[in-house]
């Protein structure tokens, strides 16, 4: 998948000092993220749905 001209979405909660986000990009029925410091790097591929379900996972735990 060419993800070259998508529009790629820093996490709001991000820190401006190039530390730990993420960034996520809708594309054809799924969601990208990838790792901001590593925009070259690999990219996971999710529903919305298992996204929605993974956040809500992490945060419950915190």
């Amino acid at each position: 998948m060419d993800l070259s001209n998508v529009n790629w979405r820093k996490a709001t909660r991000s820190l401006n000092n190039g530390g730990e986000c993420v960034e996520l990009a809708g594309v054809a029925g799924v969601v990208a993220v990838r790792d901001s410091k590593d925009p070259n790097g690999p990219v996971l591929l999710l529903t919305r749905a298992a996204l929605r379900t993974a956040v809500q996972s992490a945060t419950e735990t915190h």
